[in-house]
């Protein structure tokens, strides 16, 4: 059976996740967990899917973990949250099928991101938010250390001075020095963060090849830190040299030379071509 708690909408390429308890502010749990994890891995899979949008029910984004039991909450290992651990990384599958998916993800935080619901974002691409906004890495402030994979997340985000700050004091934040220190990228008001989220998914999906686009993100993502650019090179040249016979260079260039939108032919399920995924190799 499906979840209830979070609800999905796929409208012109555009799929809006959209986390459903707001009578408690969108507070994470196990179940919400698993029902990202699913939606994530399922929008990598389906061809109708260019970008991901994930934003809140009613007043809040996600309060972080849903702790109404007291800290039995934190039971078990996390269990009660973050479901049964039954591997190294399964706590956190959630995380690991947002940094996955092939496709561009965009948060569009409508009220309290904290704890577990601002870590949530880490992986996405894009975070705006609405002006009336809030932001905490809490941890620290509740007996626990940054989670979901944040300590690897928020540095690259933001800096590592930056991420010690936030981290260290535990407090709470508003859109504003979240702009400023690099968190988000855009601070808009309420009434408009969907209208702006979808404005941009629409430019990152109008006139660009969905293969290209999930070979780029995961370029940048994973060679971000690389200490030099010596492997990327020889992977960048590799996936060139295999687009540059494909049917969707053939279209790109020709669109440009018609002066007209491209309708690019390459889907992400079908035709990702070698190397990728090059980190698989031996």
């Amino acid at each position: 059976m499906a979840s209830t708690q979070i609800t999905q909408e796929l409208q012109d390429g555009i799929l809006t996740i959209t986390l459903n308890r707001p009578e408690k502010l969108n507070a994470f749990t196990a179940e919400m967990g698993s029902a990202l994890a699913d939606a994530f891995r399922a929008a990598d899979e389906n061809d109708a899917v260019r970008v991901v949008i994930v934003t809140g029910a009613g007043r809040g984004f996600c309060a972080g973990a849903d702790i109404s039991s007291g800290s039995e909450a934190f039971g078990k290992g996390g269990d009660n949250l973050f479901g049964k651990s039954t591997g190294p990384r399964s706590e956190s599958s959630f995380i690991e099928s947002i940094f996955n998916c092939r496709k561009p993800s965009i948060a569009a935080i409508n009220g309290a991101a904290v704890g577990v619901g601002l870590t949530l974002t880490l992986p996405m691409d894009i975070r705006i938010a609405a002006t009336d906004a809030r932001f905490g890495f809490i941890f620290a402030r509740r007996g626990l250390v940054p989670e979901a994979g944040s300590a690897w997340f928020l540095p690259r985000l933001v800096g590592l001075p930056q991420a010690l700050r936030w981290c260290y004091s535990g407090r709470v934040f508003d859109a504003e020095e979240a702009l400023k220190g690099g968190l988000i990228d855009e601070s808009v008001p309420a009434e408009a963060l969907l209208v702006r989220a979808r404005e941009i998914a629409a430019e990152i999906s109008a006139e660009t090849a969905p293969v290209s686009i999930a070979l780029t993100r995961q370029l940048l993502w994973r060679f971000a830190s690389a200490p030099d650019p010596t492997e990327l090179l020889g992977i960048d040249s590799k996936l060139n040299r295999a687009l540059g016979a494909s049917a969707d260079v053939r279209e790109g260039v020709s669109a440009f030379l018609e002066k007209r939108k491209p309708k690019f032919p390459g889907r992400v399920s079908r035709d990702m071509p070698p190397p990728y995924p090059w980190w698989d190799e031996d």
